[in-house]
């Protein structure tokens, strides 16, 4: 495989960066300015961990609740249903 075919070109990488600024929601407030690469990949990791803590006080709260639940209740069923899609 030659060298040329291995590496990215600087428009593939600008066109990645415009998709990936596109996907995050402290970009997309910002409006047309363009952030560096360093700094958008900066707001992706911190974005990532944002999602990731929102899913792990979700994943808490969901067995809270179902805790608290009749297990033969209608509510838990919907929720078993909701867990199974």
């Amino acid at each position: 495989m030659s060298s040329r075919r291995s590496r990215i070109s600087e428009e593939e990488i600008n066109e990645l960066i415009s998709k990936l600024q596109s996907l995050l929601p402290e970009t997309r407030r910002r409006g047309a300015g363009r952030a560096s690469a360093a700094k958008l990949l900066q707001e992706t990791c911190n974005y990532i961990r944002s999602l990731s803590r929102e899913v792990d006080d979700l994943s808490d709260r969901l067995s809270a609740l179902v805790e608290t639940m009749d297990n033969n209740s209608a509510e838990a069923e919907i929720v078993r249903s909701l867990l199974r899609s």
